[in-house]
């Protein structure tokens, strides 16, 4: 049987188009892999801001899911934004009932504009029913604070901190160095019984940053969904994702931080 790999996004929608599953969409699409959706949420916003969030109720979310599971064979899940309590136990109960390869968890807790876009209550859960269950979590900088309520604010710090997150329960973490603004960028990454690495990358001046976190979690997803090993493929959607802020560092979209050019190199769609 021929198919595409298949990615599950399971994500909130942003009106804008640039951030939650219109972004991870339009990656995964791009990277040549076919793209499935359940929306946690939708969101009124734009580039300038969040306006208001309305909760998808969670039986739905959950109608979703499942029918996407129980009919396309799905090769990678990335998760977004989950921001109730709710949500998350019926991620986590859709987790073990279909056990999926690959899950990749970009933990959306602000909003680049800095709109908080989780509820304090939630963040214990996502310890308890969520990250035990994903192979991959990629916080940033503000979201990984959150999650360990602590300040990171050096390279050093980020490694103590993505560490901290293994041991407590995480199989894997990409903690996102984005906004430690140097000439040199750093992220970290960290496994169970492996070493941490550095991964560094160029410092690209753009205001055109929304939903960075977003595209950067669907592209690891769709190369693992293409057979590439996690190592590989958080290399490669780094170098996608430079190429994407790169593209579109120059473009106009709305009069606050524009979206990334995802499409600027499409793959065509791949068959396994």
């Amino acid at each position: 049987m021929t198919r595409y790999p298949t990615v599950l996004t399971i994500a909130g929608s942003d009106s804008g188009g640039g951030a939650g599953i219109q972004a991870d969409l339009k990656t995964i699409a791009a990277l040549g892999a076919y793209g499935a959706s359940a929306i946690t949420a939708l969101t009124a916003q734009n580039t300038k801001g969040v306006r208001s969030i309305h909760a998808v109720p969670p039986a739905f979310l959950k109608e979703q899911i499942e029918a996407v599971f129980d009919d396309i064979t799905v090769d990678a899940v990335k998760i977004g934004m989950v921001n109730t309590i709710e949500v998350a136990q019926v991620i986590a109960e859709m987790l073990e009932r279909y056990k999926p390869g690959f899950v990749v968890f970009d933990p959306v807790m602000v909003s680049t504009s800095g709109s908080r876009l989780i509820r304090e209550e939630t963040v214990s859960v996502l310890w308890e029913v969520l990250f035990p269950l994903v192979h991959l979590i990629t916080p940033n900088l503000d979201e990984a604070q959150i999650l360990i309520s602590e300040k990171i604010e050096s390279v050093e710090a980020m490694k103590v901190a993505a560490e901290e997150m293994v041991s407590r329960g995480c199989e894997a973490v990409l903690l996102k160095g984005g906004h430690l603004v140097a000439p040199v960028l750093s992220d970290i990454f960290a496994q169970k019984d492996q070493n941490t690495l550095i991964l560094e990358s160029s410092y690209i001046d753009s205001r055109n940053v929304h939903g960075t976190g977003c595209t950067l979690s669907s592209a690891i997803a769709a190369f693992v969904a293409s057979g590439n090993s996690l190592p590989e493929s958080i290399i490669f959607a780094k170098e996608y994702i430079s190429g994407a802020i790169a593209a579109g560092k120059d473009v106009t979209t709305g009069q606050g931080p524009g979206p990334l050019n995802h499409s600027f190199s499409p793959v065509p769609m791949q068959l396994i």
